[in-house]
Formats: structure tokens, C-alpha cells, sequence
């Protein structure tokens, strides 16, 4: 499990060394600051998993620093302010401000640990959340009793039980992120952060920012190779990274340290990898399109992901389960699919793997009428039936042409990027359009990608 890190910031140093030697007993990692000027260094030296904070200093007051560092940094590390001379009102402008709690010296130290645990909690599951669509009961492993998938479930587990890099291989749609996220939960890292990349959905521009972060003077912005700090960093269909990128990338994870934009001091990090693609690397590499150091430092345990008609046996599983996943989040309608329903989603070439099920299943519930659902039903939905799967999209053949073509337009990319697993380059290829073409296409049409696995 890795220590937290806690920045004190407290110009008492009675007080600050009392708080660190109670903090170390309790095996949080501590950091000391006595004024403003060196707490924006240490949280610049290192990314702090907590911050507590006094009023009082003699450069800057920690309500100022507290407004700098809420609106530098989403979702920022936990702040809880400390004073002696505590009044109302700086309670309320330091609640308003973002901070998880205030507390009034002097200190009791059972009720600072208590509060530091609860706002690491919250910080975790904030973070967690972050990007994520609401669910009400997510699938934590890979359903099916076929023995493919008893196979896939085994190798997560042993691979689980240690620190190796993986590398997870399938088509978009199959549950790469699901088996990522399920390593990540059954390891030692599973107090720490899973951080995703979803390397297709990253702008070009932006894509050195966002992994290594920025410094800019005393602010920083943490990028998501240091948020993984401790835990685990997951690079959704890495194929895609561009290859100066990729360069970037191998560098700091041989050496598990990087430089953030801007800056100049080298921050380490200790991080676990998972990578997923959809590609044959082996041939991206042939083509010049993905580099060999990095391939053999992310495949050090390959997995491969069945696809959904390999074990059209789990299908029936799979039905039954998304149904009652709809039926309880979204307050829908319970239906039953009948044998003959069954029969031909089970004989279905499932281009889009398990993810296409599941948009099937919301759509037969969202749409359809009475308990059971038919095999003509499905067959709307599966598209052997135009009219009828016009019908069900919503489609209105009296709108005028411009409009039908930008509903067309937004429903073949959304489409399009729910079965490329949010891939825009993938998209592109199959549209046969230029990728920032499409980027600005998607833009003007209110189309976002959407990130899978």
C-alpha cells in the first residue's frame, strides 16, 4: 500500500514537528513548509495527496494560497485549514474556497487523523469519478462461465498478485478497461489511484501537458503520470500515441522520473502500466508507426481478450445482467428476451464485442413495448430491417435535407466512435476523411469521443 503524502504548512515549528511525528507514526509520508514561498515549492517538488494549512504566515495568508491552488489544479488535493484565531467568518470563506474542513487550534490530534482519513477517502473516490458516467451497479469482473473466460479471469488474478506491466490485446468493445481496472483492484496498488489515458482522445497539441504536466513560475499542473503516483496508469489503445510522444513516454518510464513542461527539476514517480490496443504492434512497429523499446516495456505480460463470438454461450448472461443494470438505473421497463431472441443475438457476428450488447440491450429497453422481447425485434435493431431501425432511432424522413444529414452525421459518429472504442484516427480511416476534418466535424455537431475498452 503506498503512503499518502501530507504537506504541513504551519510556520509554528512546535506545532508542524509534533504534526509530523504523530503523521510518520501513523506511515504517511510528511513534508514540512513554514511560510507561503515554500509550500508552493514543495507542492511543486512533489504532488501532495493532502495539504494541512494555517491562516497565519508571515509572506502570504493560507486563505489566499488556498484560492491559488483550488483554481490551479482539478481535482485538487484536499486542503484542511488550521487556525488559532479562528472566526466565523474565515471557517466560511475557507469552506467556499474548497477546503474539505476547518479546525481550530489547538489541535486534538485524534480528530486530525480522523479528518485527514476521511479526506483522503473522499479524495480517492472523487478522483475515481472523475470523467465517469454515473452507474449504479458497475461490473467489477468479466461475466461468463464459458471456459474462455474462466481462462481470462485466471490470468487477471495471478497477474493481479503482482507488480508486472501489462499488455491487454483485443477488439475495441471486448473489456479492456474493465480487465484493467479489475488488476488494478485485486493488487497491492488498489488503495492507490487508477488513472486512465485514453491516448485517442487526446489532443495532439496538448498530449505533453496532459501526461508530464507544467510549470509555469510558482503555479504547476500535474500531469497524469504523476496523479498515478502509487498506483496504476492505464494507457487505453496505446497504439495510438503519436510517436514523439511515445519517445517522451519510454523515457520516463525507464527511468520512472520525467520533467514536466516548463520545467527543469526531475520528478520520480513509481507507477504500474497497463497498456491496451486493438493493434498488431508487432506490425505498427514494421510499419516505423510504434517504437520497440516502448513495445517490450509494456509487453511484459501479454493478455488476450476473447472476443464476444467466441463465447456466444455467455450471451444469455450478459442479457440478463444489463437488463437489470438498466432497469435499476435508468428506471426502465423489465423485459425478457424470448429463446428465439436469444437464439439469434447468439448467432450475431458482434462486430462491437460486449460494449454493442450492452448499447442493444438500453436501446430494446429504452424503446420497446411489452414484457417479451421478439426476434423481430432484435432483428430491427441489428439493422435487417431499414425502416424499422429508423424508426427506432428517432429518424424523421419529413425534416428538411440539411437537417436529416446532420442527424445522420452525428448518429453514424457516435456509431462509429462507440465501436473504434473512441478511437478519432480509426474513425477518420473508416469516414475516409482527414482526422482534423473530422475532429471539427465532430465539434460542430456536439459529438464527443467515447472513451472504452
Amino acid at each position: 500500500m503506498r503512503a499518502s503524502h501530507i504537506l504541513v504548512v504551519d510556520d509554528e515549528p512546535d506545532i508542524s514537528e509534533l504534526v509530523k511525528e504523530i503523521l510518520e507514526d501513523e506511515q504517511y509520508v510528511v513534508t514540512i513548509a513554514s511560510n507561503g514561498a515554500e509550500a508552493r515549492q514543495a507542492r511543486m517538488d512533489r504532488r501532495p495527496d493532502l495539504i494541512l494549512l494555517d491562516v497565519w504566515m508571515p509572506d502570504i495568508d493560507g486563505i489566499s494560497l488556498l484560492k491559488e491552488w483550488q483554481e490551479s489544479d482539478e481535482p485538487a488535493p484536499p486542503v484542511v485549514v488550521m487556525s488559532g484565531h479562528g472566526t466565523v467568518e474565515t471557517a466560511v470563506e475557507a469552506t467556499r474556497l474548497g477546503a474539505y474542513d476547518f479546525l481550530e487550534k489547538p489541535l486534538s490530534m485524534a480528530k486530525l487523523l480522523l479528518t485527514i482519513r476521511h479526506a483522503l477517502d473522499d479524495y480517492l473516490l472523487r478522483r475515481e469519478n472523475v470523467g465517469l458516467r454515473r452507474h449504479v451497479r458497475p461490473l467489477g469482473r468479466p461475466l461468463g462461465k464459458s471456459q474462455v473466460m474462466e481462462t481470462l479471469r485466471d490470468h487477471a488474478e495471478k497477474v493481479a498478485s503482482t507488480d508486472a506491466w501489462v499488455l491487454l490485446l483485443g477488439e475495441p468493445g471486448v473489456g479492456k478497461r474493465l480487465i484493467a481496472r479489475l488488476i488494478h483492484n485485486l493488487s497491492s496498488r488498489k488503495d492507490g489511484e487508477f488513472v486512465e489515458v485514453g491516448v485517442a482522445t487526446i489532443v495532439p497539441a496538448n498530449a505533453v501537458m496532459e501526461l508530464f504536466g507544467e510549470e509555469s513560475g510558482d503555479k504547476v499542473r500535474y500531469g497524469l503520470l504523476e496523479q498515478a503516483n502509487g498506483g496504476t496508469l492505464f494507457l487505453n489503445e496505446v497504439g495510438d500515441m503519436d510517436l514523439n510522444l511515445q519517445a517522451r513516454l519510454a523515457s520516463a518510464l525507464q527511468g520512472q522520473s520525467f520533467v514536466r513542461l516548463g520545467g527543469s527539476k526531475a520528478v520520480e514517480i513509481d507507477i504500474r502500466v497497463i497498456a491496451s490496443t486493438h493493434k498488431d504492434l508487432r506490425e505498427e512497429i514494421h510499419q516505423g508507426r510504434f517504437r520497440e523499446d516502448l513495445y517490450y516495456q509494456l509487453n511484459v505480460v501479454p493478455i488476450s481478450i476473447p472476443t464476444l463470438r467466441e463465447h456466444p454461450e455467455d450471451i444469455t448472461e450478459l442479457l440478463s445482467y444489463y437488463i437489470d443494470f438498466f432497469v435499476e438505473s435508468d428506471a426502465l421497463p423489465y423485459r425478457v428476451f424470448s429463446v428465439a431472441a436469444q437464439n439469434r443475438l447468439r448467432n450475431y457476428d458482434w462486430p462491437g464485442n460486449v460494449r454493442e450488447l450492452k448499447s442493444i440491450v438500453h436501446r430494446l429497453l429504452i424503446l420497446g413495448s411489452g414484457e417479451s422481447i421478439e426476434a423481430d425485434e432484435v432483428n430491427a435493431v441489428l439493422g435487417t430491417q431499414v425502416s424499422s431501425v429508423a424508426q427506432s432511432a428517432g429518424f424523421d424522413f419529413d425534416m428538411p435535407l440539411r437537417q436529416a444529414r446532420e442527424q445522420f452525421e452525428k448518429s453514424y459518429l457516435e456509431y462509429q466512435l462507440r465501436l473504434a472504442d473512441g478511437n478519432v484516427s480509426q474513425v477518420a480511416k473508416v469516414a475516409g476523411i482527414e482526422r482534423t476534418h473530422l475532429y471539427r466535424k465532430m465539434k460542430a455537431l456536439g459529438v464527443s469521443p467515447k472513451e472504452g475498452g
